[in-house]
Formats: C-alpha cells, structure tokens, sequence
C-alpha cells in the first residue's frame, strides 16, 4: 500500500456515497423524530389534545377536561374569504383560538402585538392574521377589511410562524387565524358545519408520557361514545413522522441500490488492483507463500482501503443533520444542533463493509488460484473463470446477509422484501442481457468496415468491458425509467384526463334549509351543468364485529379507512360512481335494522364481507351498522364517493350539512368566476372548492416529491456512472495493447477512435434498449395495478434515456480512450 490510494479513487467514491447516503438519510430521519419528540408540547400545542367534528364538547366532558389543566380551545374548519366589495374570494383553512393560545411556543407575527390585540374586537370589526399568500391571492395589504361568513375582518397581521402548525396537518389553502368570538359572529358555526373542535391542555408540571396515556385512556372509558381522537406530547405530529419514515426508508433502499452498483465499482477496482500486482503476487507463490496467504494479505489491504471509504461516508452523513438543521429548521422539527446518531452511522457503515466482501472476495479469490507462470506470463485475471466454490459459497452468504439485514432493518418489511428481489432480479437479468449482447456480437455477419469490425470483435472478446457496462449502467437508468414513468403518468392524469372527468366545484356545509335555494341558484348561473347534492356527516369507525379498531392488525394498504374521520352519507339507490357487485341494497323505504354499503376494494383490505358490523361515531353517538353489500367505487372520477353509505333510516333525524358537486365541461374561466362570486354572496357559509385549483396544487407538491426522488435516485446514477469509468478504466492495459499492436498494423488514430466509439455506442444502445423495457414494465406496473390509473408509454422518456446512456458511454469511454491512444509503442511490444 506504499504506493498510495492511486487505481481506488473510483473504489473510494462508490463506497463513501453509498454509506453517505444510507447514513445520511437515517440520521436526518432520526433528529426529525426527536425534534417532534422533544418539541412535542410546542408542536401538538399542549401536553394532550382532545378532537371532535361536529360539535363541541358536552357540559361532562368539558368538565372533564377543565380538571385536567388549563384548557385551550380552538376550531378549524375551510371557508370562503372575500374582499368587502364582492369582486374576488379564496379558500382559507379557517383557525379561531382563544385567549388562552398558544399554551406552549411561540406565535411570530409581524408585526408583532398581542394576540388580544391582533384578534380583538374595534370598532365591531374583528382582527385577523394570514400569511403573506393570502395578501398575495387577495391583492391587498395589511390594515385591509375583507369579509368572512357574516362579519367584517381587518387583516391586522402578517401570520409568520405557528408553532403548532405541523400537528394540525397539511392544508390546501393559506391560513386565516381569527378569535373563537369573531367566528362565532361570522355566522359559519351551523347545525352539520364540518368544524374540527379542539382542546389542548397544558398538564400539571411533572406529568410523564405514561401519565398523559393513562389520562387518555380514562378519557375513553369515562365518555365511550365521544367519539374525539386523543393525542398525546410525545406523538404530537404522527403523519409527519410517519411520512418521514416512510421517505427515509425509500430514500436507504435507494441508497443500498447505489451501494450495491458501487460493488461493481469495487470488483472491477479490485481485479485491476490485482492485476497490476501480477509480478508482486507471482513472486509470493514462487517463494512458497500459500494462496490462501495470498488472499489474506490482499483481502487485508481492500478492508484497509474500504475503511477509508466508510470513514469519508460517515463524516459526510455525520454532517447531513447538522445541514438539514441549518437550512430546514423553519420548515421541519429538527433536533437543536442536528445531533449524532451512531446507530444510523453504525448501520450504514455496516452495510458499506458487506458489499465490499461481498464484491471483493470473488476476485481476490480468482488471484488464489492462478498459477505463478501465468502470472509471470502476464496472462492476467480475464477469462481465469470462477474461483473455487468455498469463494462463490462466501461471497453469497455475504450477499444474502446484506439482503436480510436490509429487510430486517426495515419497518416495511414486505416492501424492502420486494426492493431487494427486485434488484437481485435486476443484476440476474442485466447479466443474461450483457451475454446476450455478446452472443449476438459473436454471431453478427463479418461487416465490411474495419472500425465497425474492431468494435463488434471487442464487445465478445475475452474480457470485454459489456458485462460491467451493462450492468453498472443498467441499473441506475431502470431506476430513473421507472420514476420517470411514474411521474409523468401522474401528471399527465393530474393536468389532462382527471380535469376532464372530474367536477369543477366541489360545495361543503349546505345547509338543510338552503339546499333547495342553493341549487336553483347554481342551476341559474350554469344552466348547462350538472349539479349533485348528497347529505354529508363525518364518523370515526370505532368497532369492527364489536371489536375495538386499536386492537385489529389490518394491513397498510387498508389502515386510511380505520385512520381518522370518514365522510359518510347515507342514499336510497345506489349512488353514482358505484356498481354494486355484492349482495343486495336495501328498499327505499327500509325501516328495519341499520344497513351499511362499504366499497369493496377497501373492505377486502380490512376484512369485511357481507353480514360483518360496522361500529362509526358521529356526532357523540356510537351507531353499529351490518354490511348489506359491496360496491367498486370510481375514486378516479373525483365526483363524490364515499367509502360507507348507509341506509336512511340509520341517521334519521340527525343534524347534517349536504355536499354537492357542479360538473360543467362547457364553462370558461370567467363563467366559473361568476358562479364563485353568486355563490359566496348569497350563501357565505358555504365552502366552494374549484376542483382545478386543487390538482394544481396536488400537481405542485407531486413536482416536489418527484424532484426529490429523482435526487435520490440520482445517487444510484452517479454511482452507475462512477462504476462505468472504473469499468472502463480497469480495462485500460488491454485497451493498450490493442491500440499499439493494431497501430503497428497500420490502423490510424481516427479508425481506432471510431472503432472504440462504435463499441460503447452499441453497448450503451442495448443498455439504454434494456432500462426502456424494464423500466417500462415497472412503471406500467406501479401505474395500472397498484395505483389503478391508465398507464402510457412517453415517447419523450425514451428519447432522454438513449441520448443519456449513449453520452455516457462514449463520452466516458473517449475520454479514458484518447490517453491510451497516445500510449509509446515499444514499451508495450517489448512485454508482448
């Protein structure tokens, strides 16, 4: 090793970017799950939290509550916003709070001024604070009136930071914060209103995690049918954790993958290590030294160099946190100062240390058993076939280790399962494709041009560069394929064919005694339009066959149902949308016991079948229904659907709001905009959702996930294309030998320029060939079976992927190809 780290540059950076990243993705995963933990009263905005929908806490239950500590109270609900002259409205995702907010944290206005101040009544105008998007959407400025519901706000504040915005979840419009008195007097608290009812309370000080899981499970049996969800400090935002799970779990798969393909990088830096070592290993075996001395010293050098590699990776995801913290701290509960993880570093260290056994003992095991004459003779490693089977034995232990722990180590265990069959799958399958490149290569009819000739010969010649071409490079681009795919089907269905399906307005909270105006209205101002209206409440299901929901494993897929509120309604016939294919519906005028239609897709998920019960709470009531049917329901029509939809007779009589859908593929802009205006004047406590508004706003945060995964998938192309310059480079002493012994022949620079071009021009050809098919069948797959949307093919990916694999390939190879072709000959002759 006096000889310095030359040849294992490439080797060093596979290695370091793959534990990087494993590393680095865990670490930053884990200070975002201490920050909520440890931020966890600021974020939830007390010690425990109590939800309701529909209505306020009873005289027994606020009682309740008040016992436990100081009680503050607020209420969220989406409504319409408008300018005091009627001319323009938006959505806003409504909060009214107390005096008593924020428990805990901090509330940032600017400027800044009391909240009771901010908020207040002056002059019978109430207070409000939004953020800078909605002065934006509105075109006004602070110190302007707009009107919300029945009453008239002055925006007093610029709304900067909330401290427990990330528990209350994602919203799709900008937030409006008003007092609980001046929602009251805007007149939208009304009978079936889908208003969240929360209650944040701020313990006793020295209550503990187990205490405040106690409180909560005291609530529950002391009040059976409320019906409220209970949220504890210490799991203050769950669907942000949750997520950031998920996305680092992804995001240490992809980071495995780019690992594993650096392996390659590995074999190939290793063999040519070898190689250049054949005089120095020959003379070893010709003074006595054992092969397996042999193995042992060589083997000692590549865990040297490889350390080397992890220590760089580790310093790097050592650092990941400490970035996200500083850049992301506004946006994401980091851990204060980022934090070190050692258990994150230890895994992805790891993980770094078996894919280098894993690549390296094959060749370190070929150099084994090579005779010292052909060594002498400098015959090489090429074509020296497989080492002995204790080697091919060890190197799969190695590799099914790695693949194990990877499963082990995953909270998603099936979908790492798959992950890794897949790339297994991938490397078997990329294997056949470089042997068969070469066998067709072997078997293309004798070509008249030289160049043509030379690059056809090298692409099956004994020690070809095709297999580590292919393979190095064919993962990386199948990976981007698919993402590629994926996405563009995504919004080629977000921007084109569900806006052409779906409605252009969605109307929530119409209430009972407006139904019948509201629609005339809407029918007036969009005569050509098709308008639906089905009665809306919100239940939780709380039992399943007089089970307890906390207490039944369902798999993820089917877990959103059982997760949170549902909207439920209830229908005579069956609704649109929906094709019953199980069962029987219930009469018009049924009176028996309560009937429910569940969607069968979601039912099979959790598994329900005809004649099961179902248990929902709504509005403080538990209501069990039996399971009477079961219907496909087109959610991709985005028209309204509901998972559950009961018989009549089950909520007779209860307080509800009614729902309603406007589908007008004839109306322009300004006809929506003129119907968005009546609407919210002559009814202001109804929320309007223009449909297109929301897939733009879906459509914008797909953009940013996929910018993301495809920066992450991006690392598995770097490290695809590092291996390819290894690859490339490892061949470079044969590549010598050819370029002088046909120069001498008389080949000029420009045939051998051309001839090497052609070669990695084809090879790349039939790689790109390879990640276009299965990248296609993947992204197909996903798309049609897992997500159920129509899949295409995109003519545009293709294109970008052979333009990709073909600049990579001959770019890359030129570049190590033009040193060679200056190589002196006689050296080179002499050790022929």
């Amino acid at each position: 090793m006096r000889g310095g780290l030359s040849g294992f540059f490439i080797f060093l950076a596979c290695i370091a970017l793959g534990v990087a990243a494993i590393g680095g993705v865990n670490s930053v995963a884990q200070a975002i799950t201490l920050g909520v933990q440890s931020q966890g009263q600021s974020l939830l905005g007390g010690d425990i939290r109590f939800r309701l929908i529909h209505r306020e806490a009873s005289e027994a239950e606020r009682a309740f509550l008040d016992d436990l500590g100081e009680v503050a109270v607020s209420a969220s609900m989406r409504s319409m916003v408008r300018l005091a002259d009627g001319s323009d409205q938006t959505l806003v995702e409504l909060k009214a709070v107390d005096g008593a907010y924020p428990l805990y944290g901090d509330l940032v206005t600017a400027p800044a001024a009391p909240l009771e101040r901010l908020l207040g009544e002056q002059d019978g105008v109430y207070g409000a604070i939004v953020p800078q998007l909605l002065f934006d959407r509105l075109d006004i400025a602070p110190g302007e009136t707009v009107r919300l519901g029945d009453a008239t706000f002055e925006l007093r504040a610029e709304l900067l930071s909330e401290p427990d915005a990330v528990s209350d979840g994602f919203g799709f419009a900008p937030r409006m914060m008003v007092s609980v008195e001046g929602l009251q007097a805007a007149g939208l608290l009304q009978e079936g209103s889908l208003v969240e009812n929360i209650y944040k309370i701020a313990l006793p000080a020295g209550t503990t995690d187990d205490d405040i899981e106690a409180i909560g499970e005291r609530a529950n049996a002391t009040f059976p049918e409320a019906g409220w969800t209970v949220r504890g400090r210490a799991n203050a935002a769950p669907a942000l954790t949750a997520n950031i799970e998920r996305f680092s779990q992804f995001l240490t798969l992809v980071g495995l993958t780019a690992l594993v393909v650096g392996g390659v990088g590995v074999a190939n830096a290793v063999r040519a290590y070898l190689d250049s070592k054949r005089a120095v290993i020959a003379t070893f075996k010709s003074l006595g030294a054992s092969g397996r001395l042999v193995f042992t010293i060589y083997l000692t050098q590549i865990l040297a160099i490889a350390g080397v590699a992890i220590l760089i990776g580790l310093i790097l995801a050592a650092l990941m946190p400490q970035a996200t913290a500083l850049f992301l701290a506004d946006i994401l509960p980091v851990a204060a100062g980022g934090g070190l993880y050692p258990g994150a570093l230890a895994l992805a260290a790891l993980f770094g240390l078996l894919v280098t056994l894993a690549f390296a003992v094959l060749p370190l095991g070929r150099a084994r058993d090579v005779p010292a004459a052909s060594l002498f003779r400098e015959a090489g490693f090429n074509g020296q076939g497989w080492p002995r089977l204790t080697y091919v034995l060890l190197a799969l232990a190695i590799a099914a280790l790695l693949a194990g722990l990877a499963i082990w180590f995953s909270s998603e265990r099936r979908v790492a399962a798959i992950f890794v069959g897949a790339t297994i799958f991938a490397f078997v399958v990329l294997r056949a494709v470089s042997l068969l490149v070469q066998w067709l290569a072997r078997r293309a009819p004798r070509v008249r041009s030289t160049a043509l000739r030379l690059a056809i010969g090298n692409i099956h010649r004994p020690g070809a560069l095709t297999p580590s071409v292919v393979l190095s490079l064919g993962l990386g681009l199948t990976l981007l394929v698919t993402l590629a795919l994926i996405e563009g089907n995504l919004r080629n269905q977000i921007a084109g064919n569900l806006p052409e399906q779906a409605p252009n307005f969605f109307f929530v909270d119409i209430q009972n005694r407006d139904v019948e105006a509201f629609s005339e209205l809407v029918r007036a101002e969009a005569p050509s339009g098709t308008l639906a209206t089905v009665p809306m409440l919100r239940g939780r299901i709380q039992e399943l066959n007089g089970i307890d929901v906390r207490e039944i494993e369902v798999p993820a897929e089917g877990a959103w149902v059982l997760r949170g509120d549902r909207g439920i309604t209830y229908a005579r016939d069956v609704p649109e949308n929906s094709t019953l294919v199980e069962g029987a519906w219930w009469d018009g005028d049924h009176e028996g016991e309560a009937l429910v239609s569940f969607a069968a897709q979601e039912a099979r998920e959790i598994g329900l079948g005809i004649g099961d019960t179902v248990t929902v709470n709504v509005l403080g009531r538990n209501v069990t229904a039996t399971i009477a049917n079961l219907r496909e329901v087109q959610w991709e029509s985005l028209g309204i659907n509901f998972v559950m939809v009961f018989s009549p007779n089950t909520f007779a009589g209860a307080p509800h709001a009614w729902l309603a859908t406007l589908t007008d593929p004839q109306a322009s802009a300004a006809d929506e905009s003129r119907l968005l205006r009546a609407v919210t004047q002559a009814f202001p406590a109804v929320t309007s959702v223009r449909v297109k508004d929301a897939l733009e706003i879906v459509n914008d945060i797909i953009a940013q996930l996929a910018l993301a995964i495809r920066a992450a998938a991006g690392v598995a192309l770097i490290a695809s294309i590092l291996v390819l310059a290894g690859a490339l480079a490892a061949g470079n002493r044969a590549r010598i030998h050819d370029a002088v012994v046909l120069k001498t022949l008389g080949a000029t620079r420009g045939t051998l320029i051309k001839a090497f071009s052609l070669e990695y021009a084809l090879i790349g050809l039939a790689t790109a060939i390879f990640a276009l098919a299965a990248g296609g069948i993947a992204g197909w797959f996903v798309v049609s079976r897992i997500m159920g949307l129509p899949a295409a093919f995109l003519p545009e990916v293709a294109l970008s992927t052979i333009a990709v694999a073909l600049v990579l390939t001959v770019g890359i190879g030129l570049i190590g190809t033009w040193r060679i072709l200056g190589h002196k000959a006689a050296p080179v002759l002499r050790n022929l």
